[in-house]
């Protein structure tokens, strides 16, 4: 199984508790959810509209209908990509092992979880 995840779902992933935009979009995202923590999963990393993104009610035409919240969304892409090769497949348990290692503090993702719209229901920014 081969994932396509932008930067940010990285961690959006880790705090996942089956909040989302609606139905089909919880539905998918439990879905990746699932296929991330499988050791036969492999995952390419992008700064664009990804697996998750696929189910999202405001993507339209490859972007978030709302402009500020995609540009919000890309430059939390950034902060988290900066740390990782884009376009590199990734096993998805390893990855997610740097993941722990590297945003380990709320420090480590402020420019990241803050500017999101769930940081108060994520459980990985909440145990931070």
């Amino acid at each position: 199984m081969k994932l396509i995840l932008r930067g940010h779902h990285l961690l959006c992933l880790k705090g996942f508790q089956g909040y989302g935009y609606d139905e089909n979009f919880v539905e998918n995202m439990t879905d990746v959810n699932v296929k991330r923590k499988q050791t036969a999963t492999s995952i390419i990393l992008t700064n664009s509209p990804d697996d998750i993104c696929k189910a999202c009610p405001n993507l339209k035409n490859g972007i978030c209908i709302n402009e500020t919240q995609n540009e919000k969304i890309v430059n939390m892409d950034g902060e988290v990509l900066k740390k990782f090769e884009i376009d590199k497949e990734y096993n998805a348990v390893e990855l997610f092992k740097k993941v722990d290692a590297i945003f380990n503090t709320k420090d480590s993702v402020s420019k990241i979880c803050f500017n999101c719209i769930w940081h108060e229901k994520c459980l990985f920014y909440q145990k931070l």
